[in-house]
């Protein structure tokens, strides 16, 4: 457990962008997913799957989730004075559920985009959906006031569990993140493809944007 409060004081966490692109020309600038990873003491990179457990079970995820929102701010910071041409790509940037229903880490977001004067429109904060339901309270007043000033939600993993369409209507997002292991075989698995084509279906009719995992 040391090696993780010492990654963080070593700062050897690092960043990814994955791209989520559009299927049409109309969507806007782009939208980028923000992806943790972690260099261990050999300069190996390490995947969340095999940090993310511990960093939960010894309470160490909204330590992570600050580091991870402080250092995009820090990067969108920079390219804006820049002054880089083109519009940035709309950020997505994963947040636990513990730092869902902490009042401080909330303060600290706003904090944030007052110090680094981040336009909220290019954030969009994602939450699993299992976090979101057994937060139901707290994730809902989250979401609220971020998306108060300006900031978007997408809804990850979507459709893992059975009580899904029963708890959207109460979760003000923006995005449906359809859970991949509907999506990975939905062209041989015809069960797979109606759940995708039935969540499609609802989010847009909910006006929500849906974003298909593991294409």
């Amino acid at each position: 457990m040391v090696c993780l409060h010492v990654a963080l004081e070593e700062n050897r966490f690092c960043l990814y962008a994955q791209e989520i692109a559009p299927l049409g020309a109309h969507d806007g600038p782009g939208h980028v997913e923000i992806l943790l990873r972690l260099h261990d003491e050999s300069g190996r990179i390490i995947l969340p799957d095999s940090f993310i457990p511990a960093a939960e079970r010894y309470g160490l995820m909204t330590a992570l989730d600050r580091w991870v929102v402080r250092s995009v701010f820090t990067v969108i910071r920079q390219c804006l004075d820049e002054e880089r041409g083109g519009p940035l790509a709309m950020c997505a940037i994963n947040l636990s559920g513990s730092s869902i229903g902490d009042d401080k880490f909330l303060e600290y977001l706003r904090r944030l985009f007052a110090e680094f004067a981040i336009p909220p429109h290019m954030i969009c904060f994602e939450i699993t959906e299992t976090s979101a339901i057994a937060n139901l309270g707290s994730a809902i007043r989250f979401i609220n006031e971020l998306k108060g000033l300006g900031c978007r939600f997408s809804l990850d993993d979507f459709c893992a569990g059975m009580s899904s369409f029963a708890y959207l209507k109460h979760l003000p997002v923006d995005f449906l993140k359809i859970d991949g292991s509907f999506v990975k075989d939905m062209l041989d698995d015809p069960v797979n493809r109606a759940m995708v084509e039935v969540i499609n279906h609802i989010g847009h009719v909910m006006g929500k944007r849906t974003i298909a995992e593991f294409v």
